[in-house]
């Protein structure tokens, strides 16, 4: 069954469908065969494999969907995955070993322990702007902790979806590993199922959707919402690198990150400046004509592209600002100092339009970053190691990069996620496996030297005793 916005590679999943999904889904996990170190390598080093020899069928579905290019797929998204795969595989064994803390002399002889143990069934809710790293990421994460995990990825990036289900059936363990493909209906009633997790990639109005419906069985949930990422640029910084990086990390992927720099803060005496470093990295990476760059990429959908050029309205564009709906083409956009209650200020862009916000001294950044939503990411360029704490110390974000865009998402051993209306919850690494596993109490006690301190009857020299060992 297919909507007429879905593509030919797209098949949505039948709702009658779903309800037994999940229960095998359960029925392998209730096995507890999803809880050996060599079934979850196993699946690991197959999601690898999955990547790399189906990476020529990824490449051309990403590029029906986005418009991207192969060498940005591979950067945003294919690499991520292998190289998650392999972090979690070199340190998986110790992750699932028991983690030994003290125990107290009230509790001795005896020892402490922490026992990491999976969950049960993930749901992964993955989004369409990075469609395999999205939801292959997650996957990661659940497999090395032992779970079994629902696929559902999203309808509009149709090509991938397709792609995805079919990957997953021929590469991992069906029993403990499917899909469901589809739009509203297939994830409004996936939502009405128990699962033991959920981690959803998207906007803060479905992600609230999500929440509600996980409250219902009180399922713990992860967010990753996103929000208006700002960028702080002082005047000590390099100014040719800070450029580059700045378009780097706001034009990949036409802007479409839930971390891109979503505004810029700049002093005014400096914004002349920086806009015109701007201006020339735009030119040397994608070319005098942005439209016939191979490396440039496209809107998800002409709604979406529509959407977009409204916040451009009565805006002061200093560069870009031409655009071809019917193309899904949106060149990269310079806008000055926007009124703070317009669109492009109030939310989330999530396409190819950078606002340069001016102010009269940097510190002025801090209270107007304060004043809004805790973001997901949060960027500063500058040489003032001063300033550079004071950001730190006085702002909150999910995450910070000084002196670059998004490369914490390179590193497994920092936890990706928000705080706040950007998300809640996280995962990566170590602690995508935590995020994942219930970390069991365990305390075992000898029967030998059982003190009658503890038990009745009370005097009051047990009392005075029981006060000086608790």
């Amino acid at each position: 069954m297919q909507t007429n916005t879905q593509s030919a590679a797209f098949t949505a999943t039948l709702v009658a469908d779903i309800a037994p999904k999940i229960q095998s889904l359960n029925n392998t996990f209730a096995t507890g065969n999803t809880k050996s170190f060599a079934w979850r390598v196993t699946q690991l080093e197959q999601i690898k494999k999955m990547v790399l020899e189906q990476q020529d069928d990824i490449f051309v579905a990403m590029q029906k969907d986005l418009g991207r290019c192969d060498m940005e797929s591979w950067t945003a998204e294919l690499g991520g995955v292998v190289s998650e795969v392999e972090h979690s595989i070199k340190h998986l064994k110790k992750w699932m070993k028991p983690r030994k803390v003290s125990t107290p002399i009230v509790a001795q002889p005896g020892k402490s322990y922490i026992l990491p143990e999976p969950l049960g069934t993930i749901l992964i809710i993955g989004a369409w702007n990075y469609p395999l790293l999205l939801v292959l990421s997650p996957l990661v994460a659940a497999i090395s902790a032992g779970n079994c995990a629902l696929i559902k990825p999203s309808e509009l990036s149709a090509n991938m979806s397709g792609l995805l289900a079919k990957m997953v059936s021929q590469y991992l363990d069906n029993d403990a590993i499917d899909v469901v493909e589809g739009a509203v209906e297939e994830t409004t009633e996936l939502l009405k199922h128990k699962f033991d997790h959920i981690i959803y990639t998207g906007g803060d109005v479905v992600g609230k959707i999500v929440m509600r419906a996980a409250a219902e069985f009180l399922t713990p949930v992860t967010l990753e919402l996103g929000g208006k990422s700002p960028c702080i640029v002082d005047s000590s910084t390099d100014l040719d690198v800070t450029a580059a990086r700045i378009v780097w990390s706001k034009w990949m992927n036409a802007g479409q990150t839930c971390v891109a720099p979503d505004y810029v803060l700049v002093e005014k005496s400096f914004a002349g400046q920086l806009i015109e470093a701007l201006k020339n990295k735009i030119t040397a990476f994608y070319g005098a004509d942005v439209a016939i760059s191979k490396d440039y990429g496209r809107i998800v959908s002409e709604r979406h592209c529509s959407r977009i050029i409204k916040y451009l309205a009565e805006q002061n564009v200093v560069h870009g600002g031409h655009h071809d709906i019917a193309n899904k083409y949106i060149e990269p956009t310079i806008v000055l100092d926007p009124s703070a209650d317009s669109l492009l200020m109030q939310e989330e862009i999530f396409g190819p339009i950078l606002p340069i916000i001016t102010v009269d001294t940097i510190s002025q950044a801090i209270p107007y970053v304060n004043k809004r939503e805790k973001p997901l990411a949060l960027y500063l360029f500058s040489k003032n190691t001063h300033f550079e704490q004071q950001v730190l110390r006085s702002t909150s974000a999910g995450m910070v990069c000084i002196n670059d865009g998004f490369m914490f998402a390179a590193n497994p051993n920092l936890p990706f996620g928000g705080v706040g209306n950007s998300g809640t919850g996280a995962y990566h690494g170590k602690i995508g496996f935590d995020n994942f596993s219930h970390l069991k109490t365990v305390m075992k006690r000898s029967f030998w030297f059982d003190v009658p301190l503890r038990y009745p009857p009370f005097t009051d020299k047990k009392f005075k005793l029981l006060k000086k060992l608790i």
